[in-house]
C-alpha cells in the first residue's frame, strides 16, 4: 500500500458538524458486568478506599446483597469516549462543557448496565452550537440505575 495516508486513518470517515446532529439521536455504548476486576480497578484510580465499595461481608452485615459500586464507578460508564461520538466530533469538538448527574438505584457487583446517550438539546450559537446529549444507565432489571446530561461545544460547519 503505497498510498497509505494517516490522516485518512479513522474510525468515522465522515466528520459530523454541529448542524448535523438530531434530537432524539442516540449512541448506545458497550454494557459493562460490573466485575470485581472493575470494582479494583476504580479503588486504585479513585483512592477511594471505603468498605461499602471492597468488603463484601461489610455489605451484607448490612443488608446489601454485593458490593456496592461508587456512584462514579457507574457514571465513568457513560464516557462518550466509550463509544463513536468523538470520533464523529475529531475535527469540529471544541470543548467538554459540563456534566451532571443523578443515581436513581444502587448498582452492586455483578450486575450489567447499560448506558447510552442521546442528543436531547441543540443550542445553536454564530460559528459553534452546544449539543447537550442525556445519559442514562439501566441495569439488567430493566431499572434506571442513572440519568443525567453532559454538554459539549462543536463548531458550525464552515459557510462556503
Amino acid at each position: 500500500m503505497t498510498d497509505f495516508d494517516p490522516a485518512q486513518h479513522r474510525m468515522i470517515p465522515t466528520q459530523r458538524w454541529f448542524e448535523d446532529f438530531v434530537v432524539g439521536e442516540r449512541f448506545v455504548l458497550p454494557s459493562r458486568t460490573q466485575t470485581s476486576a472493575v470494582f479494583a480497578a476504580f479503588q486504585t484510580a479513585s483512592g477511594d478506599t471505603h468498605p461499602v465499595h471492597y468488603d463484601v461481608e461489610y455489605c451484607r452485615s448490612r443488608g446489601m446483597p454485593h458490593l456496592l459500586a461508587h456512584g462514579f464507578q457507574t457514571l465513568i460508564h457513560t464516557a462518550p469516549g466509550a463509544g463513536l461520538f468523538p470520533f464523529m466530533v475529531e475535527e469540529s469538538l471544541v470543548g467538554f462543557l459540563e456534566q451532571s448527574s443523578r443515581f436513581l438505584k444502587p448498582v452492586f457487583a455483578d450486575d450489567t448496565i447499560y448506558p447510552a446517550l442521546e442528543v436531547t438539546e441543540l443550542v445553536p450559537g454564530r460559528t459553534t452550537g452546544v449539543v447537550t446529549l442525556g445519559s442514562t444507565v439501566f441495569n439488567q432489571r430493566k431499572e434506571l440505575v442513572l440519568e443525567g446530561t453532559q454538554k459539549f461545544l462543536i463548531r458550525r460547519r464552515a459557510a462556503g
